[in-house]
């Protein structure tokens, strides 16, 4: 059974978790990789170099709404593309993440996160929810 009275304040752990990491690997791209770096990754696995922009801008300007709590939900569903990117990009390098070029459990994880969000919500101090916007689905 769900508790009501503490579930807003697990999708807001789920929620701000979730939005950090994005951001903290859309920065990761930025300032450590570069982003002619990622983009020749990309290549390197066959995709377009240009994706490696589109993934970073994504990556940030997603990242940033599910912190905020701004149609969070719809977020996470279309960032879920871009987690199982990631984790075919690193199926190849086995289970754990701290193996050489990184595994594929990590992304797949935060695959799951972002569809329990999506299922979820943004819970507690959504900022689409405090100012008065309903940003989820009518499923019941």
């Amino acid at each position: 059974m769900i508790d009501s009275r503490t579930a807003p304040y697990a999708a807001l752990l789920l929620r701000t978790s979730l939005g950090v990491m994005f951001i903290a690997h859309a920065l990761l791209k930025y300032a450590v990789f570069t982003l002619p770096g990622t983009a020749q990754f990309f290549v390197s696995l066959g995709l377009p170099g240009v994706l490696a922009y589109f993934t970073f801008w994504a990556e940030l300007i997603g990242g940033s709404l599910i912190l905020a709590g701004v149609y969070g939900r719809w977020v996470s569903a279309a960032l879920l593309p871009i987690l199982l990117g990631a984790a075919w990009a690193h199926a190849g390098n086995g289970w754990v993440f701290s193996a050489p070029n990184g595994g594929w459990e990590y992304p797949t994880f935060l695959a799951a996160a972002a569809v329990a969000h999506l299922l979820l919500g943004d819970g507690a101090f959504a900022l689409s929810t405090l100012l008065g916007r309903r940003n989820a689905p009518q499923w019941a």
